[in-house]
């Protein structure tokens, strides 16, 4: 037998350190109070209250602080103690936060009731488990539940009780199993759209395209809606959504992401289960929105996405953490698009300290979002040295799967930067990079050939004249590029015709997006 005492006997690490600092106020209070029923001496406690007092955790000061202490001695073994009587804690704190949780409970009570011969008892709990399991569609444990209906049924058989049809629950089962397979192929297929999504943001090449047509156009995805549940249904609306996006196809994926939103506002149960699934619902929403112009609706999404944190089913702190991330990227999306830097110049300052708050639990894909957000902020008020410097953030990452969307206009933008901070000779250097990176990567985006051949000219212009007459051609190419979809993707990052236009204008590169806008 596997002995997790010793197996798990932590190295000296700040991994306990993460969990205290992790756990909120009402978690701690918890952890006391359950600490307090023990009997015997809590080392662990004191360790606990030290730890928790630490703005960086220090194994050393720890151990001095401690040094007459008979513990210290062997303090992997206490820390370890520790961390599992915290997680303990946890989770009887969240026992009945959940359905899955609940159903857990219940399936041990059923169990101990079964194994001490109190049948009747277990039936009962079998009968009320399982309607929690029907009402929120837990699949996995509803199959459990019948097994042990099966199970109970032979108990009953012996004691001459025939009242249960053995094949109503064989017809039940077989019903559950084809509930779950059908999840389970939509859960395959929204794997691969989402590997796509998260590794490019949107579909870079013909090769690509092709996948997305494939997913698209399969037999559970495409005409009438397959789906034998309600979460199948909003994973198969979720995957139309995704599909849509991943090619620009804003229209479309405004339609599939609503159906979504309607099946999981209309299934309130079910809306908690999926509270990851109804967020990133709602963020696709905005980029819809914003896409279309649809400035006062996209502010009510992020609106909304707000008011989800500490309700039920988004009280987490994953999903809290993705309310903050996901709403305030959106927000500084929003500003973007609106030409409003100077509200998110005052934003950024608000997320570097939430950033600095949350340490390490940010994602790294909303990480370099903000990072490149914050560039664009910059750039927007004029300050392209700090644009610069906090782009390369982004540039330096050697990041070589997620997000390469990003990383790739980002290189386009470093272009734009270094032209306004008149860095020509540099420049000619950073545009051969940017070539090389490029042709690495599959792309068959126009616009950014575009982007390289103007700036090199304008890098190389002598005079106003010259320079205008070369923003003029770059005004026209760039123009009919922007009537087709797929190219228009430059503009989730750098608004490239109106910059454009405030160059040939004079006017603030702000002035010149809300000119875009209502012309």
């Amino acid at each position: 037998m596997l002995n997790l005492k010793n197996s798990c006997i932590m190295k000296p690490s700040n991994e306990l350190y993460k969990l205290i600092k992790s756990l909120t106020k009402s978690e701690k209070r918890f952890f006391k109070l359950s600490s307090a029923l023990q009997s015997g001496e809590k080392n662990y406690l004191k360790i606990f209250d030290f730890i928790e007092k630490q703005g960086v955790y220090r194994e050393e000061d720890l151990k001095e602080f401690f040094q007459n202490e008979t513990f210290v001695k062997h303090l992997p073994s206490e820390k370890n103690h520790l961390y599992r009587l915290i997680l303990k804690s946890l989770r009887v704190y969240y026992s009945e936060q959940s359905a899955s949780s609940i159903l857990k409970q219940e399936l041990k009570n059923v169990e101990i009731l079964y194994n001490k011969a109190l049948y009747k008892e277990c039936e009962k709990f079998v009968q009320r488990a399982k309607s929690l399991a029907v009402e929120h569609e837990e699949f996995y444990y509803w199959y459990e539940l019948i097994s042990w209906e099966k199970r109970l049924l032979e108990a009953a058989y012996e004691d001459g009780e025939f009242s249960r049809n053995l094949d109503d629950i064989i017809a039940e089962e077989e019903l559950v199993i084809s509930k779950l397979r059908n999840l389970a192929e939509y859960q395959v297929i929204y794997s691969k759209i989402n590997l796509i999504f998260r590794s490019g943001g949107f579909t870079r090449n013909e090769e690509e395209r092709k996948i997305v047509d494939d997913i698209s156009d399969y037999h559970l995805i495409k005409g009438k809606n397959t789906a034998l549940s309600t979460r199948a249904s909003s994973m198969c609306y979720y995957i139309k959504g995704l599909c849509a996006a991943t090619n620009r196809n804003y229209e479309d994926s405004f339609q599939f992401f609503n159906r979504t939103k309607d099946i999981l506002d209309n299934n309130p149960l079910i809306k908690e289960d999926l509270g990851q699934r109804y967020i990133l619902t709602l963020s696709h929403l905005l980029r819809c929105y914003i896409d279309n112009k649809q400035f006062k609706e996209a502010a009510n999404i992020i609106h909304e996405i707000r008011s989800l944190e500490g309700s039920k089913g988004f009280n987490s702190t994953d999903l809290s953490l993705r309310i903050f991330t996901i709403s305030y990227n959106g927000e500084f999306a929003l500003n973007h698009a609106t030409g409003n830097f100077d509200a998110s110049a005052k934003l950024a300052d608000e997320v570097r300290g939430r950033l600095r708050d949350l340490d390490d639990k940010v994602s790294k894909e909303q990480s370099i979002l903000f990072s490149y957000n914050q560039a664009y902020t910059y750039f927007g008020i004029g300050d392209y040295k700090k644009a610069l410097s906090t782009l390369n953030e982004v540039l330096n990452d050697n990041e070589q799967r997620l997000r390469q969307d990003i990383y790739s206009f980002a290189r386009i933008f470093n272009l734009i930067i270094h032209l306004e901070l008149e860095n020509y000779d540099f420049l000619e250097y950073v545009i051969k990079s940017t070539n090389r990176y490029l042709s690495k990567h599959d792309r068959d985006y126009e616009i950014e050939n575009v982007v390289i051949k103007h700036l090199r000219k304008l890098a190389k212009s002598m005079n106003v004249t010259q320079r205008n007459e070369i923003l003029s051609k770059m005004k026209t190419e760039v123009s009919e590029l922007m009537k087709d979809q797929q190219e228009r993707v430059i503009l989730d990052y750098f608004h490239l015709p109106a910059w454009i236009d405030s160059k040939l204008n004079k006017v603030d590169f702000s002035k010149s997006i809300k000119d875009y806008n209502y012309s």
